[in-house]
């Protein structure tokens, strides 16, 4: 495939859905003005059993990439994920070999519905290949690159060290694993959600420290309400790559108004110019809602077809016609990152919280919209949400 240089292609390509480009978009923009085909890689680390829409964004991303006649990597995480990304707050559990090989197992169906993975298409790798062989002293090689000051220049190991929660050595060895991957496949770039930032940029300065040349790095955004939350196992509104239509639509129809705007621009083909449309009725006093079926619908037909986005509408509108939930919702309010047992406790939803725990445990709690369980008793309320506790007892959370 020949390198397409036209201008309005690369600068949609470099403009939407992005947060940052490093070195720049000037230096990137140049390099794919040039007509030069270029090398770029996307890592997903297989830390649960289907892709979501989170990998949908930037896969979607690569797949402009590719389209722009450029070689693309999709680079499957199956060393790192044993040792886990670092987490804000704590320790993640390790996983073993059996599980990160069970989790990828469907990953390249699903991301073929945006990559050509055909001849001289996109390319599957797996970073174990390289990374299960190293020994004693290339490890140590490889962390003679790095400083101890450049690690916790990471928000989040400054966050954990302040509130005194411990950060291990193997947390400070997963950037340096994950940015030898940009060395071993010697690749111009790379792409990401803007959460892994970090991550890329450390195997950027490791490139221009062993290979003596730059590698760009492309962030894209975050699908997030305006608080910053992104969409979440816990909340029940994460939509997976493997989720029926009728689930989709309902999960789209439970995100908050604040995430519209960003749903069109991160996830649905709508031009720049009709979302714009959509921003100024919505300021004009068009309902919301409107704009949401519209958007869950956009979202359904790209994963299955229209007729099927018609028919998902048509089975949310019949779940409230038919008394899927009640007119008048019970309504308490909380605050953002409240524990939920607390948060139905102090609404007398539920007696206590060994209450609660018992309903999380029998499956008696779920997303009253999507139909999602919560089952972990110690998920925390970070967007608006409303709950079926128990058989008929329904729960509107506000923040």
């Amino acid at each position: 495939m020949n390198v397409n240089t036209d201008g309005k292609k690369i600068e949609e390509f470099l403009t939407r859905g992005v947060e940052n480009i490093y070195p720049n978009k000037e230096f990137l923009k140049k390099q794919l003005e040039s007509g030069k085909k270029l090398k770029m890689y996307l890592g997903i680390d297989p830390t649960g059993p289907t892709l979501h829409m989170g990998h949908a964004i930037v896969l979607r991303k690569l797949a402009e990439f590719q389209k722009l006649g450029h070689e693309v990597i999709l680079l499957l995480g199956d060393f790192t994920a044993m040792i886990g990304d670092p987490d804000k707050l704590s320790i993640r559990k390790p996983l073993t070999r059996k599980e990160v090989l069970q989790n990828a197992k469907n990953y390249k169906k699903q991301a073929a519905r945006f990559l050509n993975f055909g001849f001289g298409g996109a390319k599957l790798k797996y970073n174990s290949k390289w990374l299960a062989k190293m020994n004693l002293e290339k490890v140590l090689e490889l962390t003679s690159k790095m400083t101890v000051e450049q690690m916790l220049k990471r928000d989040m190991f400054q966050k954990r060290i302040e509130e005194q929660r411990p950060v291990y050595i193997h947390e400070f060895m997963y950037p340096l694993m994950q940015g030898y991957d940009s060395i071993e496949m010697n690749v111009d770039g790379e792409i990401g959600g803007n959460d892994q930032m970090f991550n890329m940029l450390t195997g950027r300065d490791l490139v221009k420290e062993v290979l003596g040349r730059e590698k760009f790095v492309i962030t894209t955004k975050l699908l997030t309400d305006p608080t910053g939350e992104k969409m979440g196992k816990t909340t029940g509104n994460m939509i997976k790559l493997e989720d029926t239509a009728t689930d989709m639509f309902g999960k789209v129809m439970s995100w908050t108004d604040g995430m519209i705007l960003s749903g069109f621009e991160l996830c649905t083909d709508i031009s720049i110019t009709e979302i714009e449309k959509v921003k100024k009725d919505i300021e004009s006093g068009a309902n919301p809602r409107d704009a949401k079926v519209r958007l869950a619908k956009e979202i359904v037909a790209l994963y299955y077809d229209s007729a099927t986005a018609d028919k998902a509408e048509k089975n949310f509108a019949d779940t409230f016609k038919k008394g899927g939930l009640p007119e008048n919702i019970e309504e308490i309010k909380t605050t953002n990152g409240t524990l939920l047992s607390e948060t139905l406790v102090s609404g007398k939803i539920v007696d206590s919280k060994s209450d609660f725990r018992r309903l999380v445990e029998e499956n008696a709690v779920s997303n009253a919209v999507t139909g999602e369980k919560i089952t972990d008793v110690n998920t925390k309320v970070h967007d608006p949400i409303t709950l079926k506790v128990g058989k008929k007892r329904f729960v509107k959370i506000t923040l």
